[in-house]
């Protein structure tokens, strides 16, 4: 039974501020794990919802036990510490020890590549823990974390007598939430002040439900959690004496080792290095062949050997790309680059300075966003070691920099540069099959295949070959020249002894040593396509890493753990006892319309990413406006009280039909003002329409905690029914969606008969759903 209304407890509105305190708590409670957990938990980032499904576990578990008399809240501080003792317990352990190893789906053979996995399994390691598991342990620690708050939430839900009226404080609580935390992502504050805010709520609670004698312990607990986050992102010195850094950018969790080394990890993996033009190594190299080539093919086609003028660099980082654009004589270099933090630590410690550069203008956005919003045509266009590490948010399985590598970019490349510019892209790609969707993909826009770049070189690339080196991409009109070099002479020689500066000797033509570790050789290498037909990345289809449309086996093996924790959990903790027939449509109806949100939000969230940018303030807007939508749907239900839900269900797959029918880059090219203005309708409709039935559904119910545990468990269902993206895409996706809310409605349907029977069966009616 739901404890009783307000009446008992107080005033309505200390109610109502109460619902509203522990909604806002419980979301900034929700973003600060899904931020810090993945950032100290190796790869957990790579399972795209654990963390989320994890608290909507908790959530709808603790909605459901609202009725019991135990309090689980006073639990949670230590759950809270024990959880973040054990994040910290295994970085800690896999930073030391080289017996344990993380397998990230046979890396070495993959069906889904995860940049960053590759020196993390070895054959000398005494054990190996499966992700999916380690994934699943976190994934019932927080959980459990959640179980407590959740409770207070359904109690509180309980305590208001007006349905809807609850959910809209819920809601508006939820908001408050989100802007909460984006402001703690736009000041770049560190965890420690993420953890007070919580450590202050969950207090608070406490004092309202706790005996003094035990709020000592508690608060004790939740200071060892304050103590233990802070105290993991201090500041340290090596051995060595070099400085190294703990900064959280929006993104990651970034460790950066000061001068001389200047490495930035985000997340536990090695990002990039800060690297000086005068640098002998290979990778001071690579940086430099861009332009080290269009000299030396200029001259041999008896050309002025000019320097690129206009550039573009996408995922600028820290400054190394830049640095050689500068060097090499270019006029303007327009750095894009996602992340503050890394470009400012850039701007800081980078020995070239090309920062601070006149000619240099720095845009903080997505690169695909930069690309299509600007009209400027460049000589060059540089994809710079483009590779995230991190997903794009916790709703979805595109990265960072997923919309970067599909065909619709690749002609958005084309169409910013200039007669004659070039277009290069490189990284360590990992696997041969990777390259050659890359060839394919850029053969097919520019309409002949790129000039492949081994380093070290290889004649050939083969689909099933792991490989470690780096791999350089040529494409364009500018590349005409250099294709006639290297068929006149074969290959390309560069001194390594000396940095690729312009002083450089002609590689073409120049007779140096061949000599190992003096010279690096290098010529075309061919890219073999495999025998199944590869599919290109799309912007529906934005999978660069998945080897072919499939659901890989380390989902379906996490999916598993976790569709099975939870199964385990809502078993234990569902009320017990009889209910009608109506009771169980009415959670059955909930369940599946938390089920279809979850497909049409993340369905929101992706294709803002592609038309906005994947910035995490794109992904903020959008959260902010699916609840604002929410609220309007409250509002109107408020107002207008309807009794028919068939129109809104009948609105709901009419528009969700249209999403299907109306590619994801349709707005792409339009307006700035179609764009959102379209875009919003066709994403944000669908919402709407949900949230009357939703909110209709919720009024009726007459045990809220339980219908709005069920609301959640469904999005659990829904955000494991997300996976089924990497098969269908996310156009089809909605049709998933199509199946949970017609499933709804067919509920609904039989709440409509159960009501119809009580009426004329016992002359009285318990629950009206026209």
């Amino acid at each position: 039974m739901t404890p009783p209304s307000s009446a008992a407890d107080g005033s309505p509105w200390r109610a109502r501020g109460e619902l509203f305190a522990i909604s806002l708590l419980i979301l900034f409670l929700e973003l600060a794990c899904i931020r810090w957990f993945p950032a100290h938990v190796l790869f957990l980032t790579f399972f795209t919802n654990t963390v989320l499904l994890a608290c909507f576990l908790g959530m709808s578990v603790g909605c459901l036990a609202a009725g019991r008399a135990r309090n689980y809240l006073v639990a949670t501080p230590a759950l809270l510490a024990g959880a973040v003792a054990a994040a910290i317990g295994v970085e800690k352990l896999m930073a030391l020890t080289s017996g344990a190893a993380i397998d990230v789906g046979k890396q070495a053979s993959p069906q889904m590549v995860f940049f960053g996995t590759e020196g993390h399994v070895t054959d000398v390691a005494r054990f190996v823990i499966p992700l999916e598991v380690l994934a699943g342990a976190f994934f019932l620690l927080i959980a459990l974390v959640m179980v407590g708050p959740g409770q207070v939430l359904g109690r509180a839900l309980g305590k208001v007598p007006n349905r809807v009226l609850a959910y809209t404080v819920n809601i508006l609580g939820s908001v408050a939430g989100i802007g909460l935390f984006a402001l703690c992502s736009w000041c770049r504050l560190a965890p420690f002040w993420w953890f007070l805010p919580i450590a202050l709520g969950l207090g608070y609670f406490l004092y309202q439900r706790s005996l003094n004698r035990d709020l000592v312990l508690r608060w004790g607990l939740l200071g060892a959690v304050l103590l233990g986050v802070g105290a993991h992102g201090l500041q340290q010195v090596a051995d060595d004496g070099v400085v190294r850094e703990h900064v959280w950018s929006p993104y990651y969790r970034i460790d950066y080792d000061g001068p001389p080394h200047r490495n930035i990890g985000v997340n536990l993996i090695t990002h990039q290095q800060m690297v000086s033009r005068d640098d002998r190594t290979a990778p001071g190299h690579a940086y430099a062949l861009p332009h080290l080539l269009r000299r030396d093919a200029l001259r041999h086609a008896g050309q002025d050997p000019r320097p690129f003028e206009d550039v573009m660099v996408i995922g600028a980082g820290s400054g190394n790309d830049v640095s050689r654009a500068l060097a090499w004589g270019a006029k303007h270099v327009d750095a894009v680059e996602i992340d503050p933090v890394i470009q400012s630590l850039g701007a800081r410690d980078h020995p070239d300075r090309p920062y601070q550069d006149p000619r240099v203008t720095v845009h903080l956005d997505d690169g695909r966003n930069f690309l299509h919003a600007t009209d400027k045509q460049y000589d060059l266009i540089v994809y710079a070691l483009v590779d995230s590490l991190v997903l794009h948010s916790s709703y979805s399985n595109i990265r960072l920099e997923s919309y970067l590598f599909t065909r619709q970019a690749f002609e958005d490349v084309k169409r910013r540069l200039k007669p004659g510019g070039t277009f290069v892209m490189y990284n360590y790609f990992r696997q041969g099959w990777i390259a050659a969707r890359l060839q394919k993909g850029l053969g097919e826009v520019f309409g002949a295949d790129p000039i492949v770049l081994t380093l070290p070189h290889q004649a050939r690339i083969e689909p099933d070959q792991k490989w470690d080196g780096f791999t350089l991409f040529f494409s364009g009109a500018g590349t005409a020249p250099l294709r006639e070099a290297f068929a006149a002479r074969g290959e390309y020689r560069l001194d390594a002894r000396r940095a690729s500066d312009a002083e450089a000797p002609d590689g073409f033509a120049a007779a140096l040593p061949a000599k190992d570790g003096e010279c690096l050789s290098f010529a075309p290498a061919e890219v073999a396509q495999p025998a199944d037909e590869l599919r290109t990345a799309s912007d529906d289809w934005p999978f660069l890493y998945l080897r072919r449309p499939m659901v890989p086996d380390l989902s379906v093996r996490g999916a598993a753990i976790m569709g099975g924790l939870a199964l385990a959990m809502l078993f234990l903790f569902a009320p017990r006892g009889g209910k009608g027939a109506s009771s169980w449509l009415l959670e059955g109806r909930m369940f599946f319309l938390g089920a279809g949100f979850m497909l049409v939000e993340t369905k929101a969230v992706v294709q803002m990413a592609l038309l906005f940018g994947s910035t995490w303030m794109v992904n903020s807007v959008v959260f902010f406006a699916v609840l604002v939508m929410i609220l309007a749907a409250n509002l109107f239900v408020l107002g207008s009280r309807p009794q028919r839900l068939w129109p809104y269900y009948a609105g709901l797959l009419l528009t969700l039909g249209l999403g299907i029918l109306v590619p994801l880059d349709s707005f792409l090219g339009l307006g700035r003002g179609v764009q959102v203005a379209g875009a919003s309708a066709l994403v944000f409709l669908p919402i709407l329409f949900a949230g009357v039935a939703f909110a209709v559904s919720f009024g009726r119910s007459a045990e809220p905690d339980r219908a709005f545990g069920a609301n959640i468990a469904g999005a659990i269902l829904g955000g494991l029914a997300e996976y089924a993206s990497m098969l269908l895409g996310f156009q089809h996706l909605l049709l998933v969606a199509m199946v949970f809310y017609g499933l709804s409605a067919f509920l609904g349907d039989g709440l409509l008969r159960e009501s119809l029977r009580r009426k004329t069966g016992a002359g009285r009616e318990e629950i009206a759903v026209r």
